[in-house]
């Protein structure tokens, strides 16, 4: 069931402790490790789960064997990320390692994505406009609110209308990073 919370402060401590046990867990595999997704957006209602990105040079058994080995869960039928609208379909370009959270612990979505591909920058940037358009986040919060409300048990309808609206602001927030003259996950 899909529920939209209000704004925890205690989520950015949250991803603190989970990104410190995945740098122990990972070492020198992990070139950066990222809180994404509408909880590291201040103030944005969210689901009360931490994502968290963890970027490699490559996607290797190792790292799938370490995160296991620490319990997080794989989910092997999650090979690759939406793809948006007139973006190269390449499979390359959007494929990853998902996981969520060893059993007990904290909710965690964690995606491991090679660095400089267009699935790795995706949540960086889109995390990046939201922090700095805030009028922004809070019609994607309404957004998001409004398609809990009517599809709360159809995670499959929530996420059909909710990936192209983020398609929406992923085209706004490339066209922002190019005008400021940096590169969001660079």
């Amino acid at each position: 069931m899909i529920h939209i919370r209000e704004y925890k402060r205690s989520w950015p401590g949250d991803f603190e402790r989970i990104r410190e046990s995945l740098v122990g867990i990972l070492g020198d595999l992990a070139l950066r490790i990222d809180h994404i997704g509408s909880t590291s957006v201040p103030g944005m209602a969210a689901k009360d789960v931490i994502d968290v990105q963890v970027t490699v040079e490559t996607l290797t058994s190792e790292i799938k064997e370490r995160l296991v080995e620490a319990g997080y869960r794989h989910k092997p039928h999650v090979t690759h990320d939406h793809v948006p609208a007139g973006e190269d379909p390449g499979p390359a370009l959007w494929q990853k390692l998902f996981f969520v959270e060893p059993e007990g612990a904290r909710r965690v979505n964690l995606h491991v994505r090679s660095a400089g591909q267009p699935n790795q920058r995706y949540p960086l940037l889109f995390r990046d406009y939201l922090r700095a358009h805030p009028k922004a986040a809070g019609t994607i919060e309404r957004i998001k609110r409004e398609l809990a409300r009517r599809f709360a048990d159809d995670v499959d309808a929530y996420y059909a209308i909710k990936d192209p609206v983020y398609d929406l602001v992923w085209r706004a927030a490339q066209e922002w990073d190019s005008r400021r003259g940096r590169s969001a996950g660079g």
